[in-house]
């Protein structure tokens, strides 16, 4: 008898993270059985609003509000372990029945205090030239992952084999720091004695995600990925060197939790209604004050993980069609579009006019070259603003003829449908058509 198969969805961001994909998340999660996040580190946060509480979610997949769906973090996630068990005992403290959920893959990388002494180091001595990370040691965790010296969560099984990696990797990291000026002080027993803490707990909570997930589509469960970040941040595909450091692309999802890319069915892709970054790095429609400040006041655009302000743009087209390149987006979701409410008239970035030596042109595609990019501007499409205030809306008839035609709009440039919309933060404030 042929075996059945569930769906497969997966949700990623189409811009440079911070689209509200945990909220889109939470919403798809209630048809889902199992919720698996496929990359990423505690660099990054998911909002979420359920009846009004807030929960912001670091590395546990945002799955884990909904009663009985199993959460899962695969290979391709570095994991902060202390803050993942104080983000998992928080939970619990809400009610939320958290640690009997949640199944970590043997196969990913650990973020050890090293890691965070490295990147604050290693961000410090950029200068004029800093990233702008979060300082959560998830570049220098992934760098030992590359460079084969990392420690999974396999490594815990062994006791021996376990210190001497910690001896090895203590050793190496005195000498990296002392080369950056930095007096971090960095010490195998020390480490040792923090793994020590949580090291039962965690193997407790091990599994062999790709296998699991396997399991779970052949039985023809519903699988749900989510990852970290945009697109624009991806490693291989964004707006490198400002960028995180692994890849939050669709074609990260499969290798993140180990399965084969013929089982995805649905690529969502995640935008806001404009544009936002945060840190450094090119921001094509980024916008002049006080239209930034209204932006970021309206949206409240500030780091769920580190507060930091985010800069806020226009929609940027060319950015989006871009991602549904390289992701196969089936269909787009919208955030935040109340955020747009009382505006005049809203912006839409269709492509960008560069200028200098080479004589400048008309760009319609994203370009690899910062420099070229640094040098372009946006060409805009002015569209009419709606009234407002559209967070009572349930249905797509229900928004102003503006806002619909405005995401007609995005939907002609992008070349994705728009499936879902979202008007306000609770859970039935997002608007599905048909």
């Amino acid at each position: 008898m042929a075996r059945s198969h569930g769906t497969c969805q997966v949700v990623v961001g189409a811009q440079w993270g911070d689209e509200g994909k945990g909220k889109i998340v939470d919403v798809l999660a209630e048809q889902a059985d199992v919720v698996a996040r496929y990359q990423g580190g505690a660099n990054a946060g998911h909002t979420v609003v359920v009846e009004g509480e807030e929960f912001i979610l670091h590395q546990v997949p945002s799955g884990v509000l909904h009663p009985g769906k199993e959460c899962l973090l695969g290979n391709g996630v570095v994991l902060d372990t202390e803050e993942f068990f104080r983000e998992i005992d928080l939970l619990e403290e809400r009610g939320i029945d958290a640690e009997t959920r949640v199944w970590v893959s043997h196969r990913a990388h650990l973020v050890l205090p090293w890691h965070k002494a490295l990147d604050a180091a290693k961000e410090g001595s950029r200068g004029a030239r800093a990233i702008g990370t979060t300082g959560r040691g998830i570049g220098p965790a992934y760098e030992d992952k590359v460079g084969r010296v990392g420690i999974r969560v396999a490594d815990c099984l062994d006791g021996e084999r376990l210190r001497e990696l910690v001896e090895e990797g203590a050793e190496a990291k005195r000498a990296a720091l002392a080369l950056l000026g930095s007096d971090a002080e960095v010490s195998a027993e020390a480490t040792l004695a923090e793994i020590g803490r949580w090291r039962d707990r965690l193997l407790a909570r091990a599994a062999d995600v790709s296998q699991r997930v396997a399991d779970h589509i052949a039985a023809g469960r519903r699988v749900l990925l989510e990852g970290a970040q945009g697109s624009q941040l991806d490693i291989d595909h964004g707006t490198y060197p400002y960028v995180t450091s692994s890849s939050t692309t669709a074609g990260g999802a499969v290798i993140g939790v180990g399965l084969g890319p013929k089982f995805l069915d649905d690529i969502i892709g995640v935008v806001k209604a404009y544009t936002t970054r945060v840190g450094n790095g090119p921001l094509p429609t980024e916008v002049e004050s006080p239209l930034q400040e209204r932006l970021r006041e309206a949206g409240d655009e500030y780091g769920a993980t580190t507060g930091r302000p985010r800069r806020c743009g226009w929609f940027d087209a060319v950015v989006v069609r871009y991602a549904a390149r390289i992701n196969s987006l089936t269909e787009l979701a919208v955030t935040k579009l109340d955020v747009l409410d009382g505006f005049e008239s809203v912006r839409v970035c269709t492509g960008y006019r560069s200028a200098g030596s080479d004589g400048g042109g008309e760009l319609k595609e994203f370009p690899a070259n910062l420099a070229l990019l640094e040098r372009c501007e946006p060409i805009y499409e002015e569209h009419r603003g709606w009234e407002g205030p559209i967070d009572g809306a349930r249905s797509w008839n229900e928004l102003p003829s503006a806002a619909r035609r405005y995401l007609e709009r995005i939907e002609e440039l992008v070349g994705v449908p728009i499936r879902r919309v979202s008007v306000g933060q609770d859970r039935d404030q997002i608007l599905e058509r048909a």
